[in-house]
Order: C-alpha cells, then sequence, then structure tokens
C-alpha cells in the first residue's frame, strides 16, 4: 500500500512539474534606457518603475505648477516645507498620500513647563495659500509635576505657523525654477 501511494506522489509531482513546463517565463536582464543609463530591473525605457521617474519616491519638484508629481499625493513644495518648519519638533507620524503630519510632544528648553503638538494637514495638491492648515496643542505641567494638563494656545498661532510654511513653500519653488534656468 505505501509502494502505491509514493508511486502515486510521484506521478502528481511529475503531473504538476509537466504542466509549468508550457509556462513561458520571461526573463528579464538589464536593459538600456534612453541617455545610455542601464536599468538593472530590466525595464523597457518608458515602463514606469516603482523607484523610477515619476514612482514611488518622486517629489515631483519639477517646474510644473502643481508640484504633485506622482510620488505623493499632496503639493510637494507644502510638503516639504512643512517638515523643514517642524524640523525642531520630534515626529510621530507622516503620511505623504493623505497628507498629514504630526509631531510628538515638544518642550522648548527655556519653557521647560509646558509642550505643543501640531497636526499639519496639506489640502491641495497645488500651491496655493489654503493649501495647508495646522492645529497646534499645548499642555501644561501640574504645579505638582506629576503630569500635564491641556492649556489654551495664544490666538493666532496656527496662522503664524501656516503662514511660515507658505512661505517656506513659495521660497522652495523659487529655488526649484531658479535652478531649472
Amino acid at each position: 500500500m505505501t509502494h502505491i501511494l509514493k508511486v502515486a506522489a510521484l506521478a502528481a509531482l511529475s503531473f504538476v512539474l509537466v504542466a509549468c513546463s508550457g509556462v513561458e517565463s520571461e526573463q528579464r536582464y538589464p536593459t538600456e534606457k534612453p541617455g545610455g543609463q542601464s536599468d538593472p530591473f530590466g525595464r523597457a525605457g518608458n515602463e514606469p518603475g516603482i523607484f523610477g521617474e515619476g514612482g514611488l519616491f518622486s517629489l515631483g519638484l519639477g517646474g510644473d505648477d502643481s508640484g504633485g508629481g506622482n510620488g505623493i499625493g499632496v503639493n510637494s513644495f507644502l510638503w516639504r516645507a512643512s517638515l523643514d518648519t517642524t524640523s525642531f519638533m520630534p515626529l510621530s507620524s507622516a503620511d505623504p498620500f493623505g497628507g498629514v503630519i504630526i509631531t510628538d510632544w515638544y518642550s522648548a528648553p527655556e519653557a521647560p513647563g509646558e509642550r505643543f503638538k501640531m497636526t499639519i494637514y496639506i489640502l491641495d495638491t497645488r500651491l496655493r495659500a489654503d493649501g495647508v492648515k495646522v492645529s497646534v496643542f499645548k499642555q501644561a505641567q501640574l504645579p505638582d509635576g506629576t503630569g500635564w494638563a491641556d492649556a489654551a494656545v495664544a490666538p493666532g498661532t496656527a496662522s503664524q505657523l501656516e503662514n511660515a510654511i507658505l512661505t517656506r513653500a513659495r521660497q522652495l519653488r523659487i529655488d526649484t525654477l531658479a535652478a531649472e534656468e
């Protein structure tokens, strides 16, 4: 009986191998892209790739008005400017496809009894004044030093941050256009 099972298993394995032998597999070798550049992934010159032009990590810093690119779902100038403006704060989360940046709590060395946290929303693929929204949260340390309590943020703080981000985004765009000339 065991001999019959072994033969049946061997026959089934042979059937699978024979069935798969008719499938043609495409062998890809490095190809040369336009301009003499070699592509180690064997893609044709105009075939998109995840890391290639317009791919996942493309920031779209081209001369077009949108600055959107294919890599991220928001305006790349606003995205970069937001990261630059909040670079002194630790990041908790950054989603370039959804356009949300969340910082972790930050206490300035000159004011250790208070801390701030920000959520930045990039709302558009175009560089527009209403393309960024900032929410600022503040906490003050309890008098006994055991914890933190929510506190009021000074009026206009979020607007000042939005303006700083927009100013930096415009500067990045101007720098990019100047570099292309």
